[in-house]
């Protein structure tokens, strides 16, 4: 039987907000094509968890590995290289909304390619057709559905063909059959670009739809991490408790 291999390896990560211990002690693995999902209460240290994975905040101690390489100490420019190889879709979309979506999805190939007119705006086409916004790429945020405001970040977010996809809260404000068909392309997404995906999210429906692996955190601490089956049969009340709270 092979091994799964991680492609984020994160121990004995600590991380605080001034003197408020947010993450303590964090020791765990991604591994590589799968969905991970963090989960947990509010205030758990789910997207802090995120953000110190991508040195959005800096980690007070302890290690974060990307694809094997320790991150943690690496100056801005060469961290560069590894924000290349990822990408964020943000729970607001995050597009700027006086610019078109076309130009939106051309900021990262600006910044991080020199390719030709030609090659960036047949990407973007590609990438929007993917999300099914083909009719989308002259049109402003504003004009769009929330729906489609995901589905334009999530273009977005994977226009340079990441190898790891995060999502923070991607189903957040979306009504029930929208978030399932957002899930959805997540994973067609995830098999056709081959990526690896880490979701941050508090959706039960979500969770049962996409997880490979489940990460629970309480309180800034790794209370349970292994498959949603594992977790509903671990016995941890916290974990079980959540778990009951839904429909499933």
């Amino acid at each position: 039987m092979n091994e799964l291999k991680p492609i984020i390896e994160v121990t004995d990560l600590v991380a605080k907000y001034g003197e408020q211990t947010v993450l303590d002690g964090i020791t765990v693995n991604f591994n590589a094509n799968e969905v991970t999902v963090i989960l947990g209460g509010s205030g758990c240290g789910k997207t802090t968890l995120l953000k110190n994975i991508l040195r959005m905040h800096e980690p007070y101690s302890g290690s974060v590995k990307l694809f094997g390489d320790e991150i943690t100490q690496l100056e801005s420019a060469e961290f560069e290289k590894f924000l290349k190889r990822i990408g964020m879709l943000f729970q607001s979309g995050s597009l700027i909304n006086s610019i078109p979506v076309w130009d939106n999805l051309a900021i990262p190939l600006e910044q991080h390619t020199n390719l030709p007119l030609e090659i960036i705006d047949r990407m973007i086409r590609t990438k929007l057709h993917l999300v099914h916004l083909d009719h989308a790429v002259q049109l402003l945020p504003s004009e769009l559905s929330g729906g489609m405001v995901k589905r334009a970040g999530l273009a977005r977010s994977i226009i340079l063909d990441p190898e790891i996809l995060f999502c923070d809260e991607p189903s957040a404000g979306l009504d029930p059959l929208t978030s399932e068909s957002l899930d959805n392309l997540i994973l067609d997404l995830k098999e056709q670009l081959n990526m690896s995906i880490v979701v941050v999210t508090h959706e039960l429906a979500s969770i049962h739809r996409i997880a490979d692996k489940i990460i629970f955190l309480d309180q800034g601490k790794l209370l349970f991490n292994g498959t949603l089956d594992e977790a509903k049969a671990s016995g941890i009340q916290e974990v079980v408790t959540f778990f009951k709270a839904g429909k499933f």
